[in-house]
């Protein structure tokens, strides 16, 4: 009998059940929502704080003696009060709307310090980076929006090499792996590829989340492969080979930095657009405020919301084919179709597997899971097991 991958994805998929794949399109639907009331609610805080006048009377009275601790200071209370104003939003969207579909187990007030946390590391950084915007947007003249480019990239690459040295540790535990089959196997797999042993993780991820995940970050020395302890837990080890084989592709690929330049081409694009229009939105908001004067942050911030929101589909096709090439990697180096098939699958209880074209051009950030079973098990047909070429039959879940 010859081996069928369409029928075999489709197995993987339907081994789910009907009632756990209701509830995974329902929560993918309601986060595709989200994205537009996220837009709704940044208006909604661009409107208070612009007819408020508050920043604009702050931007005074430090302005004249130091624009650029104007900048900082403007800067870091718009992205604090953000903060504040958002918080029964990001309350319901990123907290209890987890809890209700059984994607977190996370206390409230864990959550509360770590958004609290998160709040003042954002607001630190945010405004030292707006300070700096707006001393080139002073100094650069008509072209500020053109160099704008090389300083985002030059601020991401930093934020990347911080990311794993100094703010992951402050919300998750990273570790090496415990001595044992994994860490013995996973060593392997990262010699063969040329990664060092000592950059491969675990954490605490199920201190947020209870979904299964890993994933790369970092540049340079501290570039890692981080593993949930959800994975490490709920997964076989040629499962985790698998994952782990998958996230290795992202490190050798290089993904990291295509990122980098994606993110400072866009913001080129962003800050150009927003140099000619700027007026017309600032007027929107009952603002005569100029893109030069930090008060009027809470402007150029809708502007990137809308810009970014719009840009969505360009930057999730951007995403998904790194996704597929390391699907590709893995099965290249790995060769564990199967178990690579079964961990995708723990992911469609948070991630529908089966969107429509439209749906899943627009709005996912990952091949649909049944497409990316479709491709371990055509390169399982092409490449059949020396031993077994028959197709393993997927556990029920």
């Amino acid at each position: 009998m010859s081996f069928d991958p369409a029928a075999a994805a489709a197995a993987y998929i339907d081994s789910l059940g009907p009632d756990a794949l209701a509830k995974a399109q329902a929560y993918t639907s309601g986060s595709h929502w989200l994205l537009l009331w996220g837009l709704v609610v940044s208006l909604i805080v661009t409107v208070i704080l612009m007819r408020w006048g508050g920043l604009a009377r702050l931007q005074a009275k430090v302005g004249v003696r130091n624009p650029n601790l104007a900048a900082f200071v403007v800067s870091a209370v718009t992205l604090l009060l953000s903060s504040i104003l958002t918080l029964p939003w990001a309350w319901w969207s990123g907290y209890a709307r987890e809890v209700a579909y059984g994607r977190t187990s996370q206390p409230l007030l864990d959550w509360l310090a770590q958004g609290a946390a998160a709040t003042a590391i954002s607001t630190l950084l945010g405004g030292l980076f707006f300070m700096g915007l707006y001393a080139l947007i002073r100094r650069a003249g008509k072209r500020w929006w053109l160099w704008s480019g090389g300083f985002v990239a030059v601020a991401v690459t930093l934020l990347m090499v911080a990311g794993p040295l100094f703010i992951e540790p402050i919300f998750n535990d990273y570790k090496p792996l415990p001595a044992g089959d994994v860490r013995a196997a996973l060593e392997v797999q990262a010699e063969e590829a040329g990664v060092p042993k000592d950059r491969i993780f675990v954490f605490d991820g199920s201190r947020q989340s209870n979904n299964f995940t890993a994933n790369v970050s970092g540049l340079f020395g501290s570039a890692r492969v981080a593993i949930s302890d959800v994975a490490l837990k709920g997964a076989s080890l040629d499962e985790v080979q698998a994952v782990t084989g998958h996230e290795i592709g992202h490190y050798v690929l290089g993904h990291v930095w295509t990122s980098v330049l994606l993110i400072s081409t866009l913001a080129i694009l962003l800050f150009f657009l927003a140099d000619r229009l700027f007026p017309r939105f600032a007027r929107l908001f009952g603002s005569r405020l100029s893109i030069a004067e930090p008060a009027s942050l809470p402007v150029l911030l809708f502007m990137a919301s809308l810009f970014l929101t719009l840009a969505q589909p360009f930057l999730n096709w951007n995403v998904r084919r790194g996704e597929a090439a390391a699907d590709r990697y893995s099965l290249e180096t790995v060769n564990l179709p199967d178990a690579l098939s079964s961990a995708l699958v723990k992911t469609a209880e948070y991630r529908y597997p089966r969107p429509g074209a439209l749906q899943e051009m627009l709005f996912y950030t990952h091949p649909s899971v049944e497409n990316r079973v479709r491709a371990a098990m055509e390169w399982k047909a092409a490449h059949p097991p020396e031993s077994d070429a028959a197709p393993a039959t997927p556990a029920a879940h």
